[in-house]
């Protein structure tokens, strides 16, 4: 196995090439149990039959833990909305249909989506009366078991030459609501200041769907207290923000 081929650096990890191989390098001291926790997931995706990079081995490489997968040849699709923003649309389509696939399997043996974020709103910086009204709202939402991708955003979709798409990054998935996923994807793109195109995705997976906006706004607190728990101090601000409004018009 090499590793002279660095293709992206993230924290706590590196992500190398050999040949076919992608080997995702963990920091000596990340813990165990979160990588292998990781490549179970992919694992258990991988049997739903949904295009995503096939894991190979977990290993340790000079005492560091790391997870060899397919390595996919291609271009992401974040990559395309910048090259091609007349095409725009077109992207957007194949975003949100990537999306729906996603959230039309099941996998049963997936972390349990409100189990997560009950957790998480209770370690988010909050005061106790907003964290109780996202508690029972988070309560009173209807359970379901689709697969959540938890991290659904442009940078996780690969196209290859023949226009295959993969969808990266399986360490967030659970199994839950699929308007939490559409209510975490919308924030994504307004943390990048991409709220034009974060209202554009909105509408398109609502009407495409047939969900209602209303029903995924109500999401959003819910989303944004869970999501606020470890994120960087800049979108922790705006995350809390958003945590503490009530209501969404």
């Amino acid at each position: 196995m090499k590793l002279d081929q660095v293709i992206a650096t993230r924290e706590h990890k590196k992500i190398y090439r050999d040949g076919d191989l992608c080997i995702k390098v963990f920091d000596h001291d990340y813990s165990k149990a979160d990588v292998l926790h990781e490549a179970l997931n992919q694992a258990r995706i991988e049997e739903t039959g949904l295009n995503i990079p096939k894991i190979h081995e977990v290993c340790r490489v000079d005492g560091q833990w790391a997870i060899v997968q397919d390595y996919i040849e291609g271009t992401t699709l974040s990559r395309l909305l910048v090259d091609h923003p007349e095409r725009f649309e077109e992207y957007l389509e194949l975003f949100v249909n990537l999306q729906m696939e996603v959230q039309s399997k099941t996998c049963p043996m997936l972390t349990k989506l409100k189990d997560k974020m009950m957790r998480k709103i209770s370690q988010a910086d909050i005061d106790y009366t907003t964290r109780y009204e996202l508690h029972t709202r988070l309560e009173g939402m209807p359970k379901h078991n689709k697969v959540c991708h938890g991290d659904f955003r442009p940078s996780n979709i690969i196209l290859t030459a023949d226009g295959t798409p993969y969808v990266l990054d399986w360490n967030h998935a659970t199994q839950g609501n699929a308007s939490a996923d559409v209510a975490r994807t919308y924030l994504l793109f307004c943390l990048r200041g991409e709220k034009d195109n974060a209202e554009r995705y909105l509408e398109h997976f609502c009407k495409k769907s047939g969900t209602e906006k209303r029903y995924v706004q109500k999401w959003l607190p819910i989303v944004a207290a869970s999501q606020s728990v470890k994120s960087i101090p800049e979108e922790r601000e705006l995350l809390l923000n958003w945590a503490s409004v009530v209501e969404y018009e």
